[in-house]
């Protein structure tokens, strides 16, 4: 049996849950609320940099909020997301760098959420970012590009997820 190289060995570097409030503040503050909710930590505010006139943006204004998680907490809470998903994600929720987004139609599908009549019902998107040791280059001061063989391809993440969270693969075509 040959040795696994333990710098091809992938993991999860972060879990970003976003929600999408455009000007309405009232979606915004019922967002916060649910993130406080589901994770016990507080959220961020995300804030538009452009204006567009036509939608009612200006810059400064605040239209979502989104939370970082990571370790051991983004490892428990993808498994509350995937249970929400019927462990099943499409193959165009992969990216070909590592990356696996989907979205959460209502938060009571999550497991251990309950329904808070000052929410109401709303969704939320979950962006997981996998990595490789070595993938700090990118991010330090002294910036460095990734090779090509070091990438997490597609089927990398796929399999990734097959192996740690049991997903199924939904809509694949034979």
């Amino acid at each position: 049996m040959e040795k696994q190289n333990p710098m091809r060995e992938i993991r999860i570097e972060k879990l970003t849950l976003n929600i999408g409030a455009g000007k309405d503040q009232d979606v915004l503050a019922k967002g916060m609320k649910l993130f406080t909710a589901l994770t016990g930590k507080t959220p961020v505010k995300t804030v538009t940099n452009k204006r567009i006139p036509e939608w009612g943006v200006r810059p400064g204004l605040p239209i979502g909020c989104k939370i970082t998680l990571r370790k051991k907490d983004a490892a428990e809470m993808i498994k509350r997301l995937l249970d929400a998903k019927s462990f099943t994600l499409e193959k165009g929720c992969f990216d070909n760098y590592g990356n696996i987004s989907f979205g959460v139609h209502e938060y009571i599908d999550i497991k251990g959420a309950k329904y808070d009549p000052d929410i109401g019902i709303i969704g939320l998107q979950a962006c997981i970012t996998l990595e490789r040791p070595g993938f700090r280059i990118k991010r330090r001061r002294l910036k460095s590009k990734i090779s090509k063989k070091h990438i997490i391809t597609q089927q990398e993440a796929i399999d990734f997820m097959k192996k740690n969270f049991n997903v199924k693969l939904g809509g694949e075509e034979q």
